[in-house]
């Protein structure tokens, strides 16, 4: 049998297709006696309405944002970052009436693939490095796109803010006076595997906002061959913890951490050495956590919410912004 359809609603209650179609589309064109009618039809044929997929083609438009994240499904729900930011990207979905589509990815062969069929009127980019194919995907759509920190790619807007002005300024105020500056690093790239490393090279990181970072902090301190850079497969506090401990190891007096949530670690790392803070070494961190304040931490301060915000507004194509997003170094206590 069959599936009933909006031609077979119409012809039983003597109306047009088209009346039928607004009863579903745009009510408010329909009388309400017939809006009543039809409905009931509906139910008694078992039509369940216009099939959304082919009216999202017929309009060109899908009701939602794709936020592409290049990371695992729960990142979105485990990273305070990533919470903040999705938060600044719902409130605008809710203020406009759309909806929002994540889509994983981690470098998998059907990476691309799962983008492009996604039904999405524009994407947000979240972590990735610069030779992620799904790059050429989003830009090739013909649709708007907006990258959180980065790469710059033709057709695409960049959201953030100037990661390596704000890494320079951090490090001036981290380690001034210190005489064995150290980082915790966010990962290097998608192999996500945590070390230690020695004056690592910038050009050999894949994500950019790490690559940027480290580039601001080496800017600061001139010669940095000698510099202690523990990597994390995780921006994660307890994870980072055996990390934290490694890069204390090589007794530093001072380390900047490439989120508040590292240098929560380092501090964690600290307290259980007995290690006075900022007296025996120095922490800063960035974003200007909740718990930054609580905790006395120097920190870069910047809205991951309103860079949602903005990313989404880029993403249902109504705006980009002029110039990079604002931050400001908060000192607090654990800084000389």
């Amino acid at each position: 049998m069959s599936r009933p359809t909006m031609a077979d609603v119409a012809r039983r209650c003597g109306v047009s297709a088209m009346t039928v179609s607004y009863c579903y589309n745009q009510p408010d064109r329909v009388a309400p006696e017939t809006l009543r009618r039809v409905r009931e039809v509906a139910a008694e044929l078992g039509y369940r309405g216009p099939d959304p997929t082919a009216r999202s083609l017929r309009r060109r438009h899908n009701g939602a944002i794709g936020v592409v994240l290049g990371e695992h499904l729960a990142y979105a729900f485990e990273d305070p970052q990533a919470r903040r930011f999705l938060a600044g990207v719902a409130e605008v979905c809710r203020e406009r009436g759309s909806g929002l589509n994540l889509i994983p990815t981690t470098g998998a062969d059907d990476d691309v693939e799962r983008v492009r069929s996604a039904s999405v009127d524009g994407y947000i980019v979240w972590t990735t490095v610069d030779t992620d194919p799904v790059l050429d995907v989003v830009s090739g759509l013909g649709k708007p796109v907006a990258i959180h920190g980065g790469p710059a790619f033709a057709g695409a807007h960049v959201v953030g803010i100037d990661n390596r002005a704000s890494a320079r300024e951090l490090a001036a105020r981290t380690f001034a006076g210190a005489r064995r500056p150290a980082v915790l690093s966010f990962p290097f790239d998608r192999d996500r595997r945590p070390r230690l490393e020695i004056g690592p090279a910038p050009e050999t990181v894949a994500f950019p906002v790490t690559r940027e970072r480290l580039l601001g902090i080496y800017d600061q301190l001139g010669d940095p061959g000698g510099v202690p850079v523990a990597v994390v497969a995780r921006n994660d506090r307890d994870e980072a913890a055996k990390l934290a401990d490694a890069l204390l190891d090589t007794g530093p007096d001072a380390v900047i951490a490439m989120s508040d949530q590292l240098a929560f670690a380092v501090l964690d790392a600290a307290s259980r050495r007995g290690l006075r803070v900022p007296e025996d070494v120095a922490v800063a961190g960035w974003d200007d956590d909740p718990d930054a304040d609580r905790a006395g931490l120097t920190t870069i301060a910047q809205s991951l919410f309103a860079q949602g915000r903005d990313c989404a507004l880029i993403a249902l194509g109504e705006r980009g912004p002029d110039r990079p997003a604002d931050w400001t170094a908060t000192v607090r206590t654990t800084t000389r």
